[in-house]
């Protein structure tokens, strides 16, 4: 409200218009409000309430104490830079985690008398942030102690099993130190960026996978290959048998007969058989010349 709007006022209204104004500034110095789904923790001299200021309007005593309002809604956390160790002692380049939580409403008023100097001020929206810097200290270290079990080479491949071993890391910290309180939802590796020369080791290990699933599969085709050549062998050394099995003595004689009688019943013919077990040459009459 400017000057010249004050004076327009005061003038149509007289008197009436400055008690009015007077006791609308005077509410607004001893007057709050609290948003939907957070709470207030209200401090009196120094001693903070264990009673949190719900969500509405709360009266204010200028002076005398202050009200902060914390959320009790989910809260995301960045941290980033960390530069953890691998279990083969190679440092990772960089490393981003975002984890996710939240604070009972009932139990933030009693957090911020326990880890009052670990709460932060959100720069966008001015509500605080209960117990931050506690949950970012825990985070740190349960990523350090979960990449320092991994190798740097599979590093990539374990991202989302890294991430929720840091989640039930946190957890049970936070658990520990104060039950029932928090509760962590998820935790997300936004990115994981290793040595230049781990990034090269990565590759040429990849690679030589990729060789050796090409070399299994190869090996599988041969030997399926080896395995079709055997079953066909065996088929043919087996119909072979069968039909040696079967040409006995007198069933070769009565093929030799059955051959002869094809050559007796031709009639005229210069074919002569001569059987094999015959002791005996021949008699072949030669019609003479001229005849």
């Amino acid at each position: 409200m400017d000057i010249a709007m004050l004076k327009n006022i005061l003038t149509r209204f007289g008197g009436a218009a400055l008690v009015l104004i007077v006791l609308a500034v005077a509410f607004a110095g001893v007057a709050g409000t609290i948003g939907s789904g957070n709470v207030g923790v209200r401090t009196t001299l120094g001693v903070i309430s264990s009673d949190e200021v719900t969500p509405g309007v709360y009266v204010k005593w200028p002076f005398i104490s202050t009200v902060r309002e914390f959320t009790a809604k989910e809260i995301a956390i960045d941290v980033q830079d960390l530069t953890p160790k691998a279990r083969d002692n190679l440092s990772l380049k960089d490393m981003d985690i975002s984890i996710y939580y939240r604070a009972e409403a009932e139990k933030i008023a009693e957090l911020q008398s326990k880890y009052a100097n670990q709460s932060a001020r959100d720069e966008g929206s001015g509500i605080w942030l209960p117990a931050q810097g506690l949950v970012v200290r825990l985070v740190r270290n349960a990523a350090y102690e979960e990449v320092a079990r991994v190798d740097s080479l599979v590093m990539h491949t374990k991202r989302d099993d890294i991430a929720e071993a840091i989640r039930k890391s946190v957890q049970a910290e936070l658990e520990h130190n104060d039950p029932g309180v928090f509760q962590v939802t998820r935790v997300v590796i936004r990115a994981v960026v290793t040595d230049p020369s781990i990034e090269e080791s990565i590759r040429a290990a990849v690679a030589n996978q990729k060789k050796l699933e090409a070399m299994a599969i190869q090996t599988e085709i041969a030997k399926k290959e080896a395995d079709i050549r055997v079953t066909e062998a065996e088929g043919i050394a087996r119909a072979n048998r069968i039909i040696a099995d079967s040409l006995t003595r007198e069933y070769l004689q009565h093929e030799a007969n059955l051959a002869l009688l094809k050559f007796a019943e031709k009639g005229n013919t210069n074919t002569v058989v001569v059987p094999a077990n015959m002791s005996a040459a021949p008699l072949i009459s030669i019609p003479a010349k001229g005849n």
